[in-house]
């Protein structure tokens, strides 16, 4: 597998991104609707507490929204207007092709981040932040994104129209964002509640919003999401032999 391959994709793919309106709605949606739910919904100046835990409990929800019009496109599009077959005789590779598409949209997740980053930047001058919490914040935030982006790839590579793609991305990643919210609502046997947390998206995030990196939850995110693009490569295989 040459990565150069899938650079020269990913370009081509931030290059039909950075072209249309949506995306820019995207990014603009992202940076308010988090700004709102810290100072408006959750009122953090009457707080009194020096961490952002507040702003980053809201990035999964905010990825349940997002990451779906980041990836939609991706390859139900591509199969919508015959292009996938195009693709697909290129000489790329299945994992060169999906590794593309996920560069890409990882690469708008970075943006994303980046641009939440006045928020935490003009609050920190008015107490004792802990920037090594900080820093924890944002590493689970770049693995939540990884593997949301990589679960949407994969359910938009099943789909045959955007809307599709759309819609389901958006309830899957619903369930596996706050299927954890369960065990907290509802009482169950320890056995259950635990296997219900371990599918968690947000749950494996909880603790890197509280800014400790917990080698099971890094592990957690890094193996979901090469299985997500490796059941990716599996379906382009098929669509490339049927």
């Amino acid at each position: 597998m040459e990565i150069r391959k899938s650079f020269i994709l990913a370009k081509k793919e931030l290059f039909s991104l950075f072209n249309s309106p949506a995306f820019y709605g995207i990014c603009l949606f992202f940076t308010v609707f988090c700004s709102i739910w810290l100072f408006y919904l959750r009122r953090f100046f009457t707080l009194n507490m020096a961490n952002l835990r507040p702003y980053f409990d809201v990035f999964p929800v905010a990825f349940i929204l997002v990451i779906p019009m980041i990836t939609m496109k991706s390859w139900a599009e591509e199969r919508k207007l015959g292009s996938i077959e195009l693709l697909l005789t290129m000489p790329f590779s299945e994992w060169e092709l999906v590794l593309g598409k996920f560069i890409a949209a990882f690469g708008v997740v970075l943006l994303l981040l980046g641009l939440s980053l006045p928020v935490p930047l003009s609050i920190l001058p008015l107490g004792r932040f802990d920037p090594g919490i900080l820093a924890g914040e944002y590493i689970g935030s770049l693995l939540l994104g990884a593997s949301a982006a990589a679960l949407g790839l994969l359910l938009s590579s099943l789909s045959k129209n955007q809307a599709g793609a759309f819609l389901g991305s958006l309830a899957v990643l619903l369930f596996t964002m706050l299927v954890n919210q369960l065990t907290v609502s509802i009482s169950l046997p320890p056995a259950i509640a635990e296997l219900i947390n371990f599918f968690s998206l947000a749950f494996h995030f909880d603790s890197f919003s509280k800014g400790i990196i917990d080698s099971r939850d890094l592990a957690f995110f890094v193996i979901a999401t090469v299985l997500f693009l490796f059941l990716n490569t599996r379906v382009i295989l098929q669509r490339k032999w049927s």
